[in-house]
């Protein structure tokens, strides 16, 4: 219930309808939509990249041998998970 009332207020804000502004508090402020779909589209790349390290470490201390061939698939890992980071960021621009 808590989550919901504070993904409206963010909603209601990015709308324009912050206290102290004049105007509609229904008309859409792109450059705020952005930035809260950037923080929204961030946290998806931030669970991801704690999960594949936590595996690996996990995946380490269990084989200590397998230690040469996972960290290939570890930065490979890392590497397409930080890239859905880069293109939320890049949509945060494009809507500017």
């Amino acid at each position: 219930m808590q989550l919901a009332m504070h993904l409206h207020h963010l909603l209601y804000v990015a709308a324009g309808g912050a206290p102290g502004t004049t105007g509609n508090p229904y008309q859409l402020h792109i450059i705020n939509l952005g930035a809260l779909a950037y923080g929204l589209a961030a946290i998806g790349p931030g669970v991801g990249i704690g999960i594949i390290f936590g595996k690996y470490i996990e995946s380490i201390a269990r084989q200590p041998e397998a230690q040469g061939r996972l960290t290939g698939f570890l930065w490979i890992g890392f590497a397409l998970t930080e890239a859905l980071a880069l293109i939320g960021i890049a949509v945060f621009y494009f809507l500017k």
